[in-house]
């Protein structure tokens, strides 16, 4: 839409300038019009800079390890930090960071609907102001001029401002150019900013052209001040940098104490750790929510110190339990090893007679074999133990399926082949004797209760009365024999620990009554490889029960054998 031209007045009188204002209105003040700008040079034109013939620029390497250094000793002074002043600093920094962002988009959005609302003014009265100024430089008076504003009236190679001295002493004269009507005609009426002579304040203008007669004659640039906009901005802008400073401060404070309050399990677990490097290991992390990082790291560190100190613990048994080892198996070395030095050495010096000398060999055979059958006893745990401690690199337990009624029944009649005056009878532990199938080494279980078997025997007076009993532990899905004798029997005290090795109920260790005191040792621990159990009970009457426990073997065909 075109705005239509403001036409002088019809008797196309020259403008009078300086015409006081009626009324209580302070009369307006002519200025002379500031130069108008001279329109800039025209560029020079661009020259392109020849390229160089020389080799191109070293292109930066790497830095030297001496920048490096100086880098990190200008950057690491932050990493000496303790973490919750590192946290509390991010933590400002993001506050004032958007801090200043929110107050820079305030008040950049104030000024703007400031400058929108003076533009509003500007557009809506600006054609009236015009016109009435035109009549006042006409010298046709039509009200007074307001009080906050600034019109220039270019007419030909004339130009005049008009603005009242308490507006112009408080916001400076503007630099109004002084348009012709064309060039006001191009701006379209649309407000653009100028500066002001004597003040650092801005004006928005509005730029009319003036027809006389019909022709072009001049414009009019109306213009207001932005004096108003730019102090209420300055002290919105006072307030807010202000009120960031104090929020920074306390967000500072309040960040630095809850952070402080967040890493107090940090520091918590910093003293069980130094406690748990100082020697105790019983120590622990308080526990925390587990809904939190701090309460799962606790938990997991908790679980970490548990096993470290099962493993501890379990070294420390195992050092105790070789060093125990170690003592008993050269005391029961110690023995025989002596017996054959010493025939040896009578042997050598030919003091025995030729009978004497057969005896001697004897006991020196007798000796080896006790020799024997130790280093045999004490190999075959070293087998079981490395089954369980190392099963990679242990001979493989086999898994046949092996009838515990037909073990038993061999384990008898050996029994009776060693001392026929006992009574040995094979019953089921629930009157009827049926196969009881399990997974294992058949030789292995032999051995249990040849062990078994040899132990009633080395133990108890002849004629003591001797069961084997087979039958099945339904609940825990595992077949059972028990080796009843009726004996003296155990002691409670001595029950316990029956199973440890070299451990023998005779306090005399004399080998008459007995061996090394490795067998039932070897029967744990065969056991135990089977994943079985092994316990020792009293008879009903008098004597000892020996209770071993085997998992059954799973409905089917034997594990070893070819899938059909």
């Amino acid at each position: 839409m075109t705005t239509p031209d403001l036409p002088l007045p019809a008797h196309g009188g020259p403008p009078v300038l300086g015409a006081p204002a009626p009324g209580p209105t302070p009369a307006p003040t002519t200025h002379p019009a500031p130069p108008t700008p001279a329109p800039p040079a025209p560029p020079a034109p661009h020259v392109p800079a020849p390229h160089p013939t020389g080799p191109p620029p070293h292109a930066p390497g790497p830095p030297s390890p001496e920048q490096a250094a100086q880098r990190r000793a200008r950057w690491g002074f932050a990493a000496r930090w303790p973490l919750w002043v590192r946290l509390a600093a991010v933590t400002t920094v993001l506050i004032a960071a958007g801090l200043v962002l929110a107050g820079v988009a305030s008040a950049t959005l104030l000024r703007r609907v400031l400058v929108d609302q003076v533009d509003t003014k500007l557009v809506a009265q600006g054609e009236a102001t015009a016109r009435s100024t035109l009549w006042r430089a006409a010298g046709e008076q039509r009200g007074p001029l307001p009080t906050d504003y600034a019109v220039l009236v270019a007419l030909g190679d004339e130009a005049a401002l008009y603005i009242a001295d308490p507006v112009a002493e408080r916001h400076g004269l503007p630099n109004l150019p002084a348009l012709s009507a064309q060039a006001a005609q191009a701006t379209g009426q649309r407000p653009f900013t100028v500066g002001a002579q004597g003040s650092s304040a801005s004006w928005r203008a509005v730029a009319y052209p003036v027809q006389v007669n019909h022709e072009q004659a001049g414009a009019v640039v109306v213009a207001l001040p932005l004096g108003d906009v730019e102090q209420t901005t300055r002290q919105m802008t006072l307030v807010l940098l202000g009120s960031g400073v104090l929020i920074v401060v306390v967000g500072a404070l309040a960040g630095a104490l809850a952070v402080r309050r967040s890493l107090r399990p940090l520091r918590q677990i910093e003293a069980t750790a130094a406690a748990i490097a100082a020697g105790d290991l019983s120590q622990r992390v308080p526990q925390a929510p587990l809904s939190t990082e701090v309460g799962r790291l606790g938990a997991a560190l908790n679980g970490m110190l548990a096993q470290i100190e099962q493993a501890f613990a379990a070294r420390g048994a195992s050092q105790a339990r070789m060093r125990q080892f170690v003592a008993d198996a050269s005391h029961e070395l110690r023995t025989p090893l002596a017996a054959v030095r010493g025939y040896a050495e009578l042997y050598r010096t030919g003091g025995p007679t030729a009978l004497d000398a057969r005896e001697a060999l004897t006991r020196v055979e007798e000796s080896a074999e006790r020799m024997g059958v130790l280093v045999e006893d004490l190999l075959t745990l070293t087998r079981l133990d490395q089954a369980q401690t190392d099963p990679a690199n242990a001979r493989p337990v086999r898994h046949d399926v092996v009838d515990l009624v037909v073990v038993a029944g061999d384990a008898a009649s050996d029994l009776h082949a060693l001392d026929a005056s006992r009574t040995v009878s094979l019953v089921g532990l629930d009157g009827q004797i049926a196969p009881c199938l399990v997974v294992g080494d058949e030789h292995q279980l032999r051995q249990v209760l040849t062990n078994l078997v040899g132990n009633v025997v080395a133990h108890t007076p002849e004629g003591t009365g001797v069961e084997l009993a087979v039958g099945f532990d339904h609940a825990a899905r595992a077949g059972v024999v028990e080796v009843r004798d009726h004996g003296p029997g155990i002691a409670p005290e001595h029950a316990a620990r029956v199973f440890e090795r070299f451990y023998r109920v005779d306090p005399s260790r004399t080998r008459d009554s007995g061996g090394a005191g490795l067998g039932l040792a070897i029967v744990a621990a065969v056991v135990a490889a089977h994943h079985g159990d092994v316990a020792v009970t009293a008879t009903d009457g008098g004597g000892t029960t020996v209770r071993v426990r085997i998992p059954l073997a799973h409905p089917g065909p034997p594990a070893t054998a070819p899938a059909p």
